[in-house]
């Protein structure tokens, strides 16, 4: 709606008006001045009547364009008469080109980092079948360790890039909760063991609406964040709780903690913490940020309770198959 052209017409109209009465008062001596009064009072009653409604129309406006601005998507075209429209229809292409063609290379990129992990993942299962050629006891268990965190870092990579992938795989079905979490301590049972880890599990037999492979790697994560930051006495307890609409699923590590002023923000991507894990690790800051991007998608709710030094404890609420 372009106001300025209607505050020009209405000033135009304000002009017209004056000039018609200074005309009428000293050209039109002999006409009569009641005949001009009434003229303008008819003429203030229909500018009144037209004032009213184009405020009316005017509010009605500003109430669509609040709860426009409040969508996350381009409204530009529902307001075809705004001033300057082909200016916003010109600046939106361009930015819309920009995008896709940014989009584009991002693909591009998630493409050759996912072939790039498939390739790697190829040597490193031979590699970890040839060190047990190794006669060094010590020495093998150390290369072991070190392979098993490349492979757990491809694992990670291989999936990041499905997470932002706009074609994220996700099947939601009914899938066993206590198969997986068997998975998951399966997957880090070398991590386990090599770390003296006392494992106390108490998962009810149950099934759940998720998708299993993205529900592992999540229960993954947080084991791996366990075994990273354990203390003297290294444990992790799993157990879960159930209603007849949902399960909650707890995972609880006896390690460092989190500090009061982290743990609102643990789930931000890039956010390290303050501590910095005493310099022992460098955190990237991305696995519970991909953590809480892949519940949200599978619809789940994850919240966290902990003490600094004391222990952490992990819930995911999921919703229960009846």
């Amino acid at each position: 709606m372009n106001y300025l052209k209607r505050r020009k017409q209405i000033l135009f109209s304000l002009f017209l008006c004056l000039a018609y009465n200074l005309y009428f008062i000293f050209l039109l001596p002999e006409v009569k001045l009641q005949y001009l009064l009434y003229l303008d009072f008819l003429l203030a009653a229909a500018g009144c009547f037209f004032a009213v409604f184009d405020y009316l129309k005017f509010r009605n406006f500003r109430h669509r364009k609040a709860e426009m601005m409040q969508l996350k998507t381009i409204i530009y075209q529902e307001f075809p008469d705004m001033e300057n429209y082909d200016i916003a229809v010109h600046d939106t292409k361009v930015l819309q080109e920009e995008l896709k063609e940014q989009f584009d290379l991002n693909c591009d990129l998630q493409d050759y980092i996912a072939k790039w992990c498939h390739e790697v993942k190829i040597p490193l299962a031979a590699s970890l079948l040839m060190i047990e050629k190794i006669e060094d006891e010590t020495l093998r268990l150390s290369v072991r360790e070190q392979l098993e965190h490349i492979n757990h870092q491809l694992k990670s990579a291989l999936l990041g890039c499905k997470v932002q992938s706009v074609l994220f795989d996700i099947q939601i079905k009914s899938v066993s909760l206590p198969e997986c979490v068997r998975t998951s301590i399966h997957n880090n049972q070398f991590f386990l063991i090599r770390n003296h880890f006392r494992l106390e599990t108490e998962v009810v037999d149950c099934f759940v609406y998720t998708d299993k492979a993205w529900l592992v790697y999540v229960l993954d994560q947080l084991i791996s964040n366990a075994v990273k930051y354990a203390m003297e006495q290294p444990m992790i307890k799993i157990w879960s709780e159930q209603t007849k609409e949902s399960v909650r699923l707890f995972l609880k590590d006896y390690g460092e903690g989190i500090a009061q002023s982290d743990i609102r923000r643990i789930f931000e991507k890039g956010y390290t913490g303050s501590s910095h894990h005493n310099g022992k690790y460098k955190s990237t800051g991305m696995g519970l940020y991909m953590t809480a991007k892949i519940l949200k998608k599978l619809g789940h709710d994850i919240s966290v309770e902990s003490r600094q030094g004391c222990y952490t404890s992990f819930c995911i609420e999921m919703k229960r198959v009846q």
